[in-house]
């Protein structure tokens, strides 16, 4: 067997950079959590979306990002005038947590018999959905299986950008592309 020796000198340097080491693994988890303070705040805009027949209508839509105790929510409303004057609202808030992959975060929407947060069950209806931050865009994915085994993805992404947010959305069927949508959103 061979034995090396480490000079004292070497080892003593190790020994004082451990504990850095170690602290900054340990907060890696957090890294990511902190990245969201840069996304939070309200922001609004509007859109001109295609409809299904063809034809192109406005849709407000308004985003909020807002820090909780483990992780962040996001609210998001989109807003359609009817020819007829009526007003179609959708809205939607799903709440995030960290997960053990840097700067990926798992949707907290329901709560299990023991008080813990939990994704919903895609194969029961429910939207899988999960968020990531790179860089300057914050991605919410959902997906969604149809009764007949179909799916569909959606995904929002929320890009920093002066005085607000680029928010392109995009949704697939089965791998074929569905709908686009690209707005920008003013920092309220």
């Amino acid at each position: 067997m061979v034995y090396f020796r480490i000079p004292q000198e070497i080892t003593r340097k190790v020994s004082l950079a451990l504990p850095v080491i170690m602290a900054a693994v340990a907060l890696s988890g957090q890294i990511a959590f902190a990245d969201i303070s840069r996304f939070v705040g309200e922001y609004s805009g509007r859109a001109e979306v295609e409809t299904r027949a063809g034809d192109i209508s406005l849709r407000d839509m308004s985003v909020v990002i807002r820090e909780t105790k483990i992780g962040y929510s996001v609210t998001w409303t989109s807003t359609t005038e009817k020819d007829d004057g009526r007003r179609k609202v959708k809205s939607y808030q799903i709440e995030f947590q960290p997960t053990e992959r840097d700067g990926v975060f798992s949707a907290a929407m329901k709560r299990n018999v023991f008080g813990h947060t939990e994704q919903l069950d895609p194969m029961k209806g429910e939207p899988y959905v999960w968020s990531r931050i790179t860089g300057d865009t914050l991605t919410v994915f959902s997906m969604f299986v149809a009764p007949n085994g179909d799916y569909e993805m959606q995904q929002y992404d929320r890009s920093l950008i002066e005085g607000g947010l680029q928010l392109n959305f995009n949704s697939h069927r089965n791998g074929i592309p569905t709908r686009f949508i690209s707005t920008f959103l003013s920092r309220q």
